[in-house]
């Protein structure tokens, strides 16, 4: 038996699905959303590897369109974004500050966004004067300060005066339905914490937050999904472009006869002679197991049912409406005729959950007006 090869060997085909991710669209959607925020400074969230999407390459359009703050959720993102944007602009860790790690956010330029009174106090002791955001919880009952931890927080001057809060912010639970009455109980309660509190800049809105009116968007506005082209809205027409597009490959093609069980479990039995195309992606890639018998693939302008359950690495589509399927067919997963909301609604999940779940092993081609590359 031969040593295996010391480098990959290039095979003619790629037998990996291909993630596309236009940064025009990116840039598009931001421009998008800082016109909607009407003077508000538009940050960007760039959490979960750039909510699937990548992280890096966003990042780094939105400096050059001129981005100035991000957010992420844990110092591993902060640190990458960190080496993409150079020393200049802020990056605001949404978890908190771990116990330990005040010096690695203080060397790597990263502003903890402080969730406890703990969190508080260990800043104060070890990061002394530099830059903190306070998160208050208005009511979304995750994270942030709320009650005795507030009330606490407001009369320890002390405290306070050890601490250069740069932004002090809250989160919306229903901003994707804006008619919802939390809305208003949460903005109302933002505004009484804040007359508590030192005064500093604040932030309530994401992505749908933005499109709730002035009243929302105070000093920083934060969106995320919408960036990367989700609805950020739960019953209206989406205003934002897609960024990414998802293609798997046909790698076998087979007809069979009515009456044969398809995939694990025979969950589907073939009503009619059927002719059905194996796609090299599954549930490993982040294509929900609940789209079993539900989603829907397309080969050109024709649809193609899942047929069967969603295998690790596998898809099967029932493709007998393209007759002219071979080994090697595209095949649109996410894209013009499948959006994520698409995808989402079948599955019976959120967007974010689609986008952020998209898998590793996807060849990944980023583009923009400019050029075009594999990362």
């Amino acid at each position: 038996m031969n040593a295996p090869a010391a480098e990959p060997i290039p095979v003619a085909t790629s037998d990996r699905p291909v993630l596309s991710v236009s940064l025009a669209a990116l840039a598009a959607n931001y421009r998008t959303l800082q016109d909607a925020a009407s003077g508000a400074e538009t940050a960007a969230v760039v959490k979960a590897d750039g909510y699937g999407l990548g992280a890096s390459a966003a990042a780094a359009k939105l400096k050059a369109i001129g981005c100035k703050t991000f957010f992420v959720a844990t110092y591993d993102e902060g640190f990458t974004v960190r080496t993409i944007v150079g020393a200049g602009p802020r990056i605001f860790v949404l978890n908190g500050l771990p116990p330990d790690s005040a010096a690695a956010f203080i060397a790597n330029g990263l502003t903890p966004v402080l969730n406890t009174l703990l969190e508080l106090r260990d800043w104060a002791a070890h990061g002394g004067r530099r830059s903190c955001a306070v998160h208050v919880d208005t009511g979304m009952n995750r994270a942030g300060l709320a009650g005795a931890d507030l009330d606490a927080f407001a009369g320890d001057s002390a405290l306070r005066n050890q601490l250069d809060i740069a932004l002090i912010l809250s989160h919306l639970a229903c901003s994707d339905e804006p008619g919802h009455p939390q809305n208003r109980r949460q903005l109302e309660s933002f505004k009484a914490a804040l007359a508590r509190l030192p005064a500093a800049p604040a932030s309530l809105a994401a992505s749908a937050g933005i499109f709730m009116g002035a009243d929302y968007r105070f000093d920083v506005v934060r969106p995320g999904v919408a960036l990367y082209g989700g609805n950020p809205f739960a019953a209206k027409a989406n205003p934002m472009r897609a960024v990414g597009s998802l293609t798997a490959q046909v790698i076998g093609v087979r007809t069979v006869p009515a009456g044969t069980g398809v995939g694990y479990g025979a969950t589907r039995i073939t009503q009619r002679e059927t002719r059905l195309a194996v796609c090299n992606i599954g549930y490993a890639d982040g294509i929900p197991r609940a789209l079993s018998n539900k989603g829907v693939a397309f080969i050109g302008d024709t649809p193609c049912p899942y047929a069967g359950r969603v295998s690790m690495d596998l898809l099967t589509i029932d493709v007998t409406a393209a007759p002219d399927v071979t080994i090697g067919t595209p095949v649109e997963i996410i894209g013009p005729h499948i959006s994520v909301e698409d995808m989402a609604a079948a599955a019976g999940t959120a967007n974010y959950e689609i986008l952020t779940g998209l898998g590793q092993r996807f060849a990944r081609v980023t583009t923009d007006s400019h050029w075009t590359r594999i990362v």
